[in-house]
């Protein structure tokens, strides 16, 4: 997908296991991930080797979206609606090796009780919240973000990746998406999978600092806040059992969590 002749692979792979050999044993995986594409995309031919496929995703996405406004319109609760929907569209993920069909995906996230339901303290929290900082995750699954900011009723911050790393959202897969026309689109100023805080620009740090209330997609936003704080919300489903082990689950569900501190001892 980079571009790369087979000497170019096999140089590739030299280099990544010469990096691995000096890694901490405190780095996360998207803080290991990010080192390893970064090498990738430096020796490879192309700086975003998931363009076409975000594109095709985002497409794909948005030729369901009106039957998604259908749902939401005939809701009972609109905001579980939406939360849901949301959830479903964390299925577009190129990092774990799956298939699906987008809409059976809504479908069966529809149907499913969530494995971990903080909605009560989320409800409570957005009563609460003039304004919310909302982490993306991957293109496509930003026009299901849509829904999900539509039923907020109040501004939204909407940050995406500074640079392109895997199928992760930039402000291009955003604009694709139509989440510019409902909210204003940030930069984490970072590059790496999920929101690494001291990788993130002073002004983004500024702005999750301040936020009341913060929503954040998928499995690499969990690994890299979960312990940043209650006022943190994570909507993901479990693709690979180290998150659903860590989550306390099992693969293949859906959450919704609130965030703790790592002062609080976990489960």
């Amino acid at each position: 997908m980079a571009g790369a002749d087979e000497q170019g692979q096999k140089e590739i792979v030299s280099q990544v296991l010469e990096q691995l050999k000096h890694i901490a044993p405190s780095q996360t995986p998207p803080e290991i991930g990010a080192e390893v594409h970064r090498i990738v995309r430096q020796r490879g031919n192309h700086r975003d080797p998931y363009r076409i496929a975000k594109e095709q995703s985002t497409k794909e996405a948005l030729s369901l979206l009106p039957k998604m406004q259908a749902l939401l319109a005939e809701a009972e609760d609109p905001l579980d609606m939406a939360v849901r929907l949301s959830i479903a569209g964390n299925i577009i993920d190129f990092g774990p090796a799956h298939k699906y069909v987008l809409w059976d995906v809504v479908e069966q996230v529809l149907a499913k009780p969530f494995a971990v339901d903080d909605m009560p303290a989320f409800q409570s929290a957005l009563r609460g919240a003039d304004r919310v900082l909302y982490l993306a995750d991957n293109a496509g699954e930003t026009v299901f973000d849509r829904l999900l900011i539509q039923v907020l009723d109040r501004p939204v911050i909407y940050a995406v990746k500074g640079g392109p790393i895997l199928n992760d959202a930039t402000e291009h897969d955003a604009r694709a998406a139509g989440v510019d026309t409902m909210a204003q689109i940030v930069s984490t100023g970072s590059d790496a999978p999920g929101t690494i805080l001291d990788r993130c620009s002073p002004a983004f740090r500024k702005l999750y600092e301040d936020a009341p209330l913060v929503i954040a997609k998928g499995q690499a936003n969990y690994e890299t806040l979960s312990e940043q704080g209650e006022k943190t919300f994570f909507l993901l489903q479990t693709k690979c059992p180290v998150i659903a082990r860590d989550v306390g689950v099992p693969v293949a569900s859906i959450v919704l969590k609130r965030g703790t501190s790592r002062t609080v001892e976990r489960r």
